[in-house]
């Protein structure tokens, strides 16, 4: 079990939701009265009066809904994450808030993130977020470059799945934010034509060949020379798979790009 945002908003929740339920179930039924009024006005009739609502119980039965959805939400549907670096320049700017497609390999359930129904699974050229390997606690954003079984080679800047090179487009020098010295291209994966980053005055130190187990994936990120990812520390598995990327809803940095504001990821 990984104890994030959603193990506390999972706290929240239950702790509401008790609240709620002991107060509906035990603590009103105590607090209504009844009361004979002995005035010649109200002589025989009862009238209720009820004590006052706990403050605790106000705001749990409040905000218990509203976590609710939020939880089924951010748990099963769609999840909101930030961009903290530009290891996926040029896809992605430092400061994009993107939302991740929750169902998109499987429903999974929330904090314990195990698999109840199966989906479709990854592909190549996906964007994905997922548990860093090395500390779960972590979520990090990568594109899928090798899916299980596959040959992954990386020399001299050239990437090969399964023996071929993977043939790639100059654009130009990149001019976009984030990065300086380095050249765009749009590359061609089996299935989907994306746009990296490769700096020619930095030198290659992550290359070598790779194959990827059962039940993982490799993953690289957009910023080739920048980015620390399945080059470095091996390929992500399934289990840590958090859901893909398919939406910037909203950018917020020191520079103001409205017009990223609804872009599809791809």
């Amino acid at each position: 079990m990984i104890i994030d945002f959603s193990f506390y908003l999972f706290i929240a929740v239950v702790f509401t939701g008790v609240v709620w339920l002991i107060d509906k179930w035990y603590l009103k039924p105590r607090r209504e009265e009844v009361i004979q009024e002995t005035s010649p006005l109200h002589q025989g009739v009862a009238i209720s009066r009820k004590g006052k609502e706990p403050v605790i119980v106000e705001y749990s039965k409040s905000f218990f809904p509203v976590l609710l959805i939020v939880f089924l939400l951010r748990g099963f549907v769609v999840e909101p994450f930030r961009i903290p670096s530009g290891s996926m320049l040029p896809s992605l700017y430092i400061g994009d808030f993107i939302l991740v497609n929750k169902f998109a390999y499987g429903i999974r359930l929330p904090v314990l993130n195990k698999k109840i129904i199966d989906m479709s699974e990854p592909e190549r050229g996906d964007v994905v977020v997922f548990r860093y390997p090395r500390d779960p606690d972590l979520d990090y954003i990568k594109r899928v470059i090798g899916l299980p079984g596959d040959h992954i080679a990386y020399y001299n800047k050239v990437l090969y799945v399964n023996g071929k090179p993977v043939a790639r487009d100059f654009v130009g020098q990149y001019k976009g934010p984030g990065q300086t010295f380095a050249n765009e291209y749009l590359e061609q994966l089996p299935g989907s034509k994306h746009s990296i980053l490769l700096m020619p005055a930095r030198p290659n130190n992550l290359q070598g060949e790779y194959v990827v187990p059962e039940g993982m994936y490799f993953v690289m990120g957009d910023n080739r020379d920048n980015s620390n990812d399945s080059r470095v520390w091996g390929p992500v598995p399934e289990i840590n798979l958090v859901g893909k990327a398919f939406m910037i809803w909203m950018h917020f940095s020191d520079e103001l790009h409205l017009d990223r504001i609804g872009n599809f990821i791809k």
